[in-house]
């Protein structure tokens, strides 16, 4: 639940100034007094540089709006903690120093819509910044958990989190995020530029090849990319995911997932066929390549 603090003392760090290290990024998590998305009462951001935590800042909020029994019950913040603290209209500016121009991680995009709704309610400006949403870096750095909420993120990875606390919150998205990184190897470029959902078309197999006849989905690796052609060359067919007529999954050195892979569907799928008596076989890439150079070699 909520710890108390001094509704006079609202900021523990003031915005990152010239002289502070520069952040790579920086987390932003708010509460909400009630159903109003715009009812922010704390907000937490912290600023993360090559992996470390360089800053952070935690206010209360006046939200100028009414208290739910619902939301007192998620994060404990009452009435009573916010008198004389600062309204969303006083802190603005603080908030978009920190967040302005800058890459902003929030664990879903629920922070983006409530700092925006708060944004018109208070007639300021939308703050500008670019949007980096955890819960879909972790969907695709641990696609075997069923579930990516932030507690239990935080429960699996070992990472300390006071749930529903702003700060610590923030804290912890923002760890989620660097242990992604880590994980995958995907930098945070890579995670800013969306997954390919849609691709281009499969490459048209060739009329013959040590692959001919082989139906051929690919795990970790777009259907139109380097490596579908490489196969399609050989006579493959690529297919968009694995069915009950693909004969081969091929798990591509680029992957994301890590040591995890095996947790994909279309691996599970795979599995789920060969157990099942279809002719199926899970292969990596560099093993499917070295049967193609022998192939040609002889």
């Amino acid at each position: 639940m909520f710890r108390q603090m001094s509704a006079s003392v609202f900021s523990i760090n003031g915005p990152v100034t010239s002289d502070q290290t520069v952040p790579d990024f920086v987390v932003v998590d708010v509460e909400t007094a009630c159903s109003n998305v715009s009812s922010i009462c704390q907000v937490g951001i912290v600023g993360f540089r090559n992996g470390v935590e360089v800053f952070e800042y935690e206010t209360l909020v006046d939200p100028l709006d009414r208290f739910s029994s619902f939301n007192i019950r998620i994060h404990g913040i009452t009435g009573d903690h916010v008198e004389g603290a600062p309204t969303f209209a006083d802190v603005h500016a603080a908030i978009d120093d920190h967040l302005g121009g800058r890459i902003t991680v929030a664990h879903s995009y629920f922070d983006k819509g409530a700092l925006g709704a708060a944004c018109r309610i208070h007639s300021r400006p939308v703050i500008e910044t670019t949007w980096l949403d955890s819960v879909r870096v972790a969907k695709r750095a641990w696609p075997e958990l069923s579930s990516h909420r932030l507690n239990v993120l935080t429960k699996y990875l070992g990472i300390r989190h006071k749930h529903h606390d702003a700060l610590s919150d923030a804290r912890a998205a923002g760890t989620v995020v660097v242990r992604a990184m880590e994980h995958t190897g995907i930098d945070l470029a890579g995670w800013l530029t969306p997954a390919r959902g849609r691709c281009g078309p499969a490459p048209k197999a060739a009329p013959c090849g040590p692959l001919k006849g082989e139906r051929i989905a690919l795990l970790g690796a777009p259907r139109d990319g380097l490596l579908a052609r490489a196969l399609a060359a050989e006579g493959a067919c690529i297919v968009a995911a694995v069915g009950a007529t693909t004969t081969m999954l091929v798990v591509s050195k680029e992957q994301p997932f890590g040591r995890f892979f095996t947790a994909h569907a279309d691996h599970r799928k795979a599995e789920e066929l060969r157990r099942s008596g279809a002719d199926i076989s899970i292969v990596l890439e560099d093993e499917i390549l070295r049967r193609l150079t022998r192939s040609v070699a002889s």
